[in-house]
């Protein structure tokens, strides 16, 4: 048995090369584009899916915020996907890599902020002052409305690392537990394996909330400033 628990975060190579980049393009394998005039029903749930991020994504968007729906969709598919394949034994999950979220939250906001001070550069500005503040508190106001614009992409990234490495944690502990307790307490081991098997359905479920919650935070950050 492993006994680093993070051997599992670590970027894999062969032949002494990163991998990594591999992996991150491996889920555009799984969502092929159909050519075919009647689909079968991997396509149709696909095209339904698709259709429902749509709905529920840029529904709130005006028609400038909407040019963004591919970005969108594939962002939460891609994460979606990733983290799902994560899951599997044996591989590696690129969302647990702090640098890898902060190259998707960094990129995604500052396009819109930059949106937002390109197109509504008074009602930005506003945000960093509210209407009727006392003119003592302006400074501080201002100071503290910059820092938390900053931290925006920061806790997106946070958020999403934090949540996927302490499942992936909390799995390999239970399960290097289950197997010391095999030899020593069967009882045990059994109530050990039915709790990862839990556990492992719950990170199913927070594998897909954490696609999703990153995404919508995205589109609520566009939604401000388009």
């Amino acid at each position: 048995m492993n006994e680093n628990l993070f051997a599992s975060f670590i970027t894999p190579t062969m032949m002494g090369f990163p991998i990594v980049v591999a992996i991150i393009m491996f889920p555009s394998i799984l969502f092929p584009s159909s050519k075919r005039l009647i689909n079968n029903r991997l396509h149709s749930f696909q095209h339904w899916l698709v259709k429902l991020i749509i709905k529920q994504m840029m529904l709130i968007h005006t028609p400038k915020g909407r040019t963004w729906t591919l970005m969108i969709v594939s962002l939460i598919m891609f994460i979606g996907s990733t983290n799902l394949l994560g899951l599997l034994p044996h591989t590696f999950t690129p969302t647990t890599q702090l640098s890898m979220n902060l190259s998707m939250a960094i990129p995604l906001w500052a396009g819109a902020v930059i949106t937002g001070f390109r197109h509504k550069l008074k009602s930005s500005l506003a945000h960093f002052l509210p209407q009727g503040t006392p003119i003592s508190l302006i400074p501080m106001l201002i100071i503290i409305e910059t820092i938390s614009l900053f931290i925006q992409p920061m806790a997106l990234a946070v958020r999403l690392t934090a949540n996927i490495t302490a499942g992936h944690l909390l799995m390999h502990m239970i399960g290097g537990a289950t197997l010391v307790l095999m030899n020593i307490s069967p009882p045990t081991a059994t109530i050990t394996f039915i709790i990862l098997l839990l556990l492992t359905i719950l990170e199913f479920a927070v594998a897909l909330i954490q696609a999703y919650v990153f995404t919508l935070l995205v589109s609520l950050y566009l939604h401000d400033n388009t």
